[in-house]
């Protein structure tokens, strides 16, 4: 079942290599427009929650401005709206500045001029009250680093922002949901949530690694401890901690029809997926055979020792029952566990599993 509200998709300069869907970005939006509402997008070597655009590609400089307006202009000329991030964890000395407050209004002013930017998301009450001040047109959204995750957190920052992004760890609480949807239409306010990150929940090392992200062109230049910052990565390679994949924030597909009237926009995360057309399709379609953890951003590759999750095999009761629970994951009721194990796919005993159940092999 296609999902009842718009999704939003992260702008991902087109791969050097074909991804496995053999779509860009852009083929997949023109593909499922109708599904796509917005498209947002962080400006070239600009600070965000993940890498500076460019930062990773073997263009120029002038190529990515040039790619980069095409493909807004396609989007726009599509009328999909458009999104501006200004959502680094951190702008340093620039943080309260009125340099700072200069700049987000002069790139606000250009591409206004050019395109249909419609929003700006940020994690800066300061940036999104200079925003409203100058361009009342333009809807500010509170970025999902924010970690909006009650009534009282939103209020605080209410006179700043149109839209929420709330704390992805709430995505299964549709109770929660309920309170925050009937709070926004009381204000005016309008609700989004994150459906495909593959973080930690309550990532204790998400601050530490969102600061580094937004110094990451700096830290680039700077010798480094061996140290990975994605504390996520160890932690999933121990074997017992990997029920902590599905005891998660995703939202798989085939489940995103339960939010028809909680939220307005379900946002993709694709600006840093090696194939963000797959990760779109799913989405647009309602429905994904294969290895879940390829539509999370991060996906985790490896640390399942080759295995991967079956997206088509999960329960008929998953959505039901990991919506209704009390999400005391550390007291371990079983249900994800057991899940786990009827997912999960590894290649070794997926192929004795074959060939004990093909007759040719029976004595």
């Amino acid at each position: 079942m296609p999902p009842l509200t718009r999704l939003a998709v992260g702008y991902r300069l087109p791969a050097a290599v074909t991804p496995a869907s053999g779509q860009t970005l852009m083929e997949a939006i023109r593909e499922h427009c109708p599904a796509i509402g917005e498209l947002y997008f962080a400006g070239l070597g600009e600070p965000s929650g993940r890498l500076p655009l460019g930062l990773d590609s073997a263009l120029s400089n002038e190529e990515i401005q040039r790619q980069l307006l095409t493909d807004l202009e396609a989007a726009s000329a599509m009328g999909i709206e458009l999104t501006l991030l200004f959502n680094a964890a951190c702008y340093g000395e620039d943080a309260l500045s009125q340099r700072l407050a200069d700049y987000v209004c002069r790139r606000v002013s250009q591409l206004r001029a050019k395109l249909n930017l419609a929003g700006v998301t940020t994690t800066s009450p300061m940036i999104a009250a200079v925003v409203k001040a100058h361009f009342p047109e333009v809807r500010t959204k509170a970025s999902v680093n924010l970690r909006i995750d009650t009534i009282q957190a939103a209020e605080y920052v209410a006179p700043y922002f149109d839209e929420f992004y709330l704390r992805r760890e709430y995505n299964r609480d549709l109770g929660r949901l309920r309170e925050f949807r009937a709070w926004a239409d009381r204000h005016g306010k309008r609700l989004a949530i994150l459906a495909n990150s593959g973080c930690l929940p309550y990532c204790s090392g998400q601050s530490f690694h969102d600061n580094l992200v937004a110094h990451d062109a700096e830290a680039a230049e700077v010798p480094a401890v061996a140290f990975n910052p994605a504390i996520c990565r160890p932690y999933y390679m121990d074997a017992a901690n990997r029920v902590r994949l599905l005891q998660s924030t995703w939202i798989r597909p085939e489940d995103t029809h339960h939010y028809g009237g909680l939220v307005d926009t379900i946002k993709l995360a694709t600006r840093m997926h090696a194939d963000p057309a797959q990760v779109i399709r799913a989405y647009a379609e309602g429905r994904f055979a294969g290895n879940l953890l390829d539509l999370l951003e991060p996906g985790h590759q490896g640390v399942l020792a080759g295995g991967t999750l079956d997206n088509a095999a999960f329960p008929d009761d998953w959505f039901a029952t990991t919506a209704a629970c009390q999400k005391d994951c550390h007291r371990g009721c079983g249900y994800c566990a057991a899940v786990l194990r009827r997912v999960l796919r590894h290649p070794d005993r997926n192929s004795t599993r074959r060939k004990n159940e093909d007759p040719s092999h029976r004595v």
